[in-house]
Parts: C-alpha cells; structure tokens; sequence
C-alpha cells in the first residue's frame, strides 16, 4: 500500500502535530484491514459472522491499533509490518467488549451509541461471535508474512499473557470478585494494569518488535505505555461519573451503581485527574530518546487525558 504521509510538522523549536490528521488515517487504513479479515460469508457462518462484523465494525477510537501502528512507525517500521497485528488487537479489544457486555457481566444495552451485541443477536450467539474474534485474532496475526519467527513467536505470547488470565480476563476477575467491597489503592491498580493496561503494553511493544525495534527502545516503549494504559483508566474512571451518556455512547454511573472501587472514589476527582496528567508526563518522559517519528506517541498520551474535556 501507499505510504501515507506524516503528519508531525516542525517550525523551529515548536512542534505541531496533527493528531486528527493521523486519527483520520490511520483509523482508516484499520477499518478497511478489519472489513477485510472478517469477511462477509454465505452458509452456515453468517450468521455469526455478521455478529462479528456487527461490533468490530461499529467505529470507535481504535485506539489500540493505532498506538500499534504508530509504536512501529517511531522505530523506523512500515505501516504493513504492523497492520496484520493491529487488526489482531482489535479484533480482541471488540471481543472483550461484546463479553463485557452480556448479562452474566455488565449487562449493558448500549455500546458504541447503538444496541450491544447480544441485545441484537442474542446472548448464544453474542459469545460465539466473541469467541470467534479472539480465536481468529491469533490466526490473522500468526499468518501477518514476512518478520522474524522470533519476533512474531514472542509477538503472540506477550499477546496472549496480556489477554489471557494473567492480563485481561485476570484483571476482569478482580474486577467482578471486587463488586460491593472496597479496593485499597494498591490493588485497584493491579486490576487496571491487568485489565486495561496490559493491552495497551501489548499494542506498542508488539507494534515497535515488529517495526524492528532495538532492545532499549523496547523498554522505553514498555515504560511508555505502562504510563499510557493506567492513564487511560484513570480518565475512564473520570469520564464514568462526569460524562453523559449520549457523550460517551454507552451506559455511565455504572461503576457506583455496581459497587465498584474507582480512583475517583478512593481519591477524590481533582486527585484521580492530578494521578492521570502525572501518569502522561511520566509517558512522554520515556519517549525523550526518540526523535519525530514518535510524535504520534506523544500526540496519543496526551488525547488519553483530553478525552475528558
């Protein structure tokens, strides 16, 4: 494909940066990847592949796999080293959403501005069209071509452990065994960096490895985006008692309603925003050996606490 162009712009000493630009087009060139491996089907998998398609191709922020592509582009990658894992990321994210949202867990009837998965399709199918995006998000990425077998072998088990029980689904399990108690600070923390975090080390580690980067820019990008996924919580945190619903296109006030610790529960609003603009400084401060290329980076840490605005 066309390389598209940068969209980091230097004046002298001062730096813009058109994060809207990139969004834009970077969330483009995901969605048509994501259109194109899960593809429409006659027979007996339509129906669930229309389910899939149902919440992957819903929109949203698409976070993750930009900050995959955009981890790759900071190390000197090509857009097509890291596409096939970026789609792998999100594939994974939606599942997670689609299984969140089913009655035995949050029970929501609205993501993304429109009805849950489940509320269409139904519960049975709802968790196979989950299970089929996380199944399939391994097949896409182990089949992505031409990188290092090392590389790509460590690319999905750092992938795995972050989604699996020692990264996502154990942090959910905290999350809900959790419910109508308070959390102390320290393991409300664990929680999040397992249950949010963990995927977003994974998007700029596994984007950057695949781009080629060296073992320091490696741990660099680790401590960055460590930094980023607590950040992002955080704010998630902020947004779920300040934030409308037709803001947010899904269900807020949840978390109290359920019983659950957030920092602004346990810290007071001012303090959790105060937690959150530290956590981004601390991100951009691990980005300060890279040169432009990281611009997107830096952009991206600082749209995590934005979105509260």
């Amino acid at each position: 494909m066309a390389e598209p162009k940068p969209y980091g712009v230097a004046d002298g000493s001062a730096r813009a940066f058109d994060l809207d630009g990139y969004l834009k087009s970077r969330g483009a060139i995901v969605e048509r990847a994501l259109a194109a491996v899960v593809a429409e089907s006659d027979g007996a998998a339509t129906r669930l592949l229309e389910a899939m398609r149902y919440s992957l191709l819903a929109g949203g922020k698409r976070l993750r796999p930009i900050l995959a592509l955009a981890a790759c582009e900071a190390v000197g990658g090509a857009l097509d080293d890291a596409l096939p894992y970026a789609c792998a990321m999100e594939m994974i994210h939606t599942y997670s959403l689609i299984h969140d949202d089913l009655p035995c867990m949050d029970d929501d009837d609205l993501r993304r501005g429109r009805p849950t998965n489940h509320k269409v399709y139904g519960e049975a199918i709802a968790t196979l069209a989950g299970d089929g995006l996380l199944t399939d998000a391994f097949k896409v990425l182990a089949r992505s071509g031409a990188h290092a077998p090392a590389a790509l072998l460590e690319t999905i088990a750092e992938l795995a452990e972050a989604a699996g029980s020692a990264g996502m689904v154990g942090g959910q399990v905290i999350d809900l065994l959790g419910e109508g108690r308070e959390l102390g600070l320290a393991e409300l923390e664990v929680m999040h960096r397992r249950k949010t975090g963990a995927l977003f080390v994974a998007a700029v580690c596994g984007g950057a490895r695949l781009g080629g980067a060296n073992a320091a820019q490696l741990a660099a990008l680790r401590e960055y985006a460590r930094a980023l996924g607590l950040a992002f919580q955080v704010i998630d945190d902020l947004l779920d008692v300040e934030a409308s619903t037709e803001a947010m296109g899904k269900r807020t006030n949840k978390d109290g309603a359920r019983g659950k610790s957030t920092y602004p529960a346990l810290m007071g609003a001012g303090r959790a925003r105060e937690l959150a603009h530290n956590l981004i400084a601390e991100a951009a401060g691990a980005l300060r050996e890279f040169d432009r290329r990281a611009d997107a980076l830096r952009a991206l840490a600082a749209y995590a606490v934005e979105r509260e605005l």
